[in-house]
């Protein structure tokens, strides 16, 4: 019987700190991995998305930096409002449709 290996999730914060490991504190990733643990896979993932993020990349999953993290979160709130903005539109329009509809 073979045995099955769990999936394993780390939250942003320990990405970060895995990828700082590599690009400020000078780890080579074989030694990032051994010590933290994970797959070189995983690291070189993480590694890159720092990278982009502190060079302005808008990352395409959940962000690691805190301002890249907050760009997502202002960015989710304007499309909220977007949304919000349409729908009062179309109740306006509707309402004054109705209401010209009835002054005829």
């Amino acid at each position: 019987m073979t045995k099955r290996r769990t999936r394993r999730s780390f939250n942003q914060e320990f990405k970060r700190e895995a990828a700082q490991l590599v690009l400020d504190q000078g780890y080579s990733m074989t030694e990032a991995c051994r010590s933290l643990d994970i797959g070189s896979t995983a690291l070189r993932r993480w590694v890159y998305q720092l990278h982009l993020e502190r060079d302005g990349g808008t990352p395409k999953g959940k962000a690691l930096t805190l301002e890249q993290q907050r760009i997502q979160e202002l960015e989710a709130r304007i499309d909220r409002l977007e949304r919000e903005k349409a729908i009062l539109k179309k109740a306006t329009a509707l309402l004054m449709s109705d209401e010209w509809n009835r002054t005829r």
